[in-house]
């Protein structure tokens, strides 16, 4: 079975000079921010140290300007420049990633049907999110044929009505809001078709600058003067949750700095906070915690996949379900801040997550 990467690549030039590879710089500034020292960077780049130093004054010689400071008993830090650089590149990964990866499992699928007579995969359509993430690892390590797209909530439950997946995900926050954000995927839920599987809980919330400079405490201070936002993308979960909570604290979208902005993942909104572009950005716990952000929970929700009723038999999908049950998963769930793995693995009908009112009305307003 063929294993498709596709990974971001990007170069510099100026004034008509030679561009700068930025893959191998990139690589040894990080290796530097780790260890404090250039021979060891080299080392852990797998650079001789020659090579590291010529690179480094290529880099410097192309910005004019340092890369690296210096002093005594601190070892060798990165310059302020140096550290743009490496933020870009995190902002970039961020950024990027859901699609790449979604690229490569496309790929992936194509060239594996071109080498074999039949090979029956699981399609899933996500909301990118670090169980689904979690998920994805085990599922490769077990060998499971999956093709993967990352896209927002509704397009997932909609590429399932449609019948363009398996396995749908989205997420519905617990408590005041569960009704309003349920009837955004109801109609393209069927209470006879479909069911849902319980992947996780997990925690939304305010990102903030290490040091909460602005003292951000609650919704009302996304709408300050000089208050920068980083927003996720229209038409995404989390962007219509966030959305609901502002309506009801009756806090206006267009007196928030940054509204109109969109990053594509919790891990781009943490990127961009964490390296000064914002002050405040809303998420999942999980990336604040990875970028060193602080993080003022506001919301506890459930994410599930939903899929055909008719599916859960099925031998491959059987197997995906045994992996999410397993220990491993949910020891790797409840390792990730914010997540609870208490229910993952539970079937339930759309009745039973959300109530059969709720469910029945939708379902009546339903167009033919």
């Amino acid at each position: 079975m063929f294993k498709v990467r596709i990974n971001p690549h990007w170069e510099i030039s100026a004034d008509e000079k030679p561009p700068l590879d930025m893959a191998t710089l990139l690589q040894l500034l990080l290796a530097i921010q780790k260890t404090g020292s250039i021979s060891q960077a080299a080392r852990a780049a797998n650079l001789s140290y020659r090579y590291a130093w010529g690179l480094l004054r290529d880099g410097e010689k192309l910005f004019g300007d340092a890369l690296m400071q210096t002093g005594r008993g601190r070892g060798t830090l990165l310059s302020p420049l140096a550290e743009k650089l490496v933020w870009a590149e995190r902002r970039i990964l961020a950024r990027l990633s859901p699609t790449l990866e979604s690229l490569a499992s496309e790929l992936e699928g194509e060239l594996n049907l071109m080498f074999a007579d039949r090979l029956t995969r699981i399609r899933m359509s996500a909301s990118h999110g670090f169980a689904v993430a979690a998920l994805l690892v085990q599922m490769i390590e077990a060998h499971l044929p999956i093709d993967l797209n990352y896209r927002n909530s509704t397009d997932a439950v909609i590429a399932l009505a449609r019948r363009e997946c398996d396995l749908a995900g989205f997420h519905v926050p617990i408590g005041k809001f569960e009704a309003p954000a349920y009837a955004l995927y109801a109609r393209w839920l069927d209470s006879e078709a479909h069911c849902l599987l319980h992947l996780s809980y997990r925690a939304q919330g305010l990102f903030l600058a290490a040091g909460n400079p602005k003292n951000i405490r609650t919704l009302t201070d996304l709408a300050r003067s000089g208050v920068r936002f980083v927003n996720r993308q229209a038409g995404s979960g989390t962007r219509r949750l966030l959305e609901l909570m502002l309506a009801d604290a009756s806090i206006s979208t267009n007196d928030i700095n940054g509204w109109e902005s969109a990053e594509f993942t919790h891990s781009a909104i943490g990127a961009y906070i964490a390296s000064g572009m914002a002050d405040v950005g809303f998420g999942v716990q999980t990336a604040a915690d990875r970028f060193g952000l602080e993080f003022v929970p506001m919301i506890r929700e459930r994410y599930f996949f939903a899929l055909p009723c008719s599916a859960i038999n099925e031998p491959l999908m059987q197997s995906v379900l045994s992996l999410i049950k397993t220990p491993a998963y949910h020891a790797t769930l409840d390792a990730l801040p914010g997540y609870d793995s208490s229910d993952t693995g539970a079937i339930l009908t759309l009745r039973e997550a959300f109530g059969a009112e709720a469910v029945d009305l939708y379902t009546a307003a339903r167009p033919a």
